[in-house]
């Protein structure tokens, strides 16, 4: 299995005045079925960095938490955006995201490559507007962009939870093995 940097979102619990680094357990699954093992990222950016620097991994995942796509950019490794992840990268870009509302939702049908394909959202904020390098490869019917990808960087963004998704989704599968080099 190859290893892929993860990031993790923060939880705050005030009354034990705690904060917590936190990742979807679903994610440990769903890179497993990828044939990926993730290396989880704390939300200490110098732990981060050197946990990142000092393991091979094959690519960092986005979902959510601190910015490392400069690390992933300077070391050439693909990155692979997912909802918040996916904003990330658009926010540094320069795309900007609005409030929307109706994509949170189990089930939405999304246009993938023209096709389309029915998938979960759970996000507020969403581009309707892109321009290169980043080009847009799904769509919702409103217009809100659901996936992207870089023109000449390993940099892809997705707006769904595939990890979310019983049983997981072939193509998400797929998508993910192809960005991380899996055989």
């Amino acid at each position: 299995m190859k290893a892929v940097a993860i990031t993790q979102r923060v939880s705050v619990v005030p009354n034990y005045c705690e904060r917590f680094d936190c990742l979807d357990q679903g994610w440990t699954k769903f890179l497993a079925a990828c044939g990926l093992l993730p290396v989880l990222l704390p939300n200490v950016i110098e732990v981060a960095l050197a946990l990142s620097e000092g393991t091979d991994i094959a690519g960092l995942v986005l979902t959510g938490g601190n910015d490392l796509a400069a690390l992933a950019e300077r070391r050439e490794l693909p990155v692979l955006g997912v909802c918040r992840g996916m904003q990330v990268i658009q926010q540094r870009f320069a795309i900007q995201l609005r409030r929307v509302e109706g994509h949170v939702v189990q089930r939405q049908i999304i246009r993938i490559e023209g096709e389309p394909r029915e998938v979960n959202s759970y996000h507020h904020f969403a581009a309707f507007d892109s321009r290169p390098p980043l080009d847009v490869w799904a769509v919702a019917d409103d217009g809100v962009i659901k996936a992207i990808r870089h023109s000449t960087q390993p940099i892809t963004g997705i707006m769904w939870h595939p990890e979310r998704s019983a049983p997981f989704s072939p193509a998400d599968v797929t998508l993910f093995r192809r960005v991380f080099a899996i055989e």
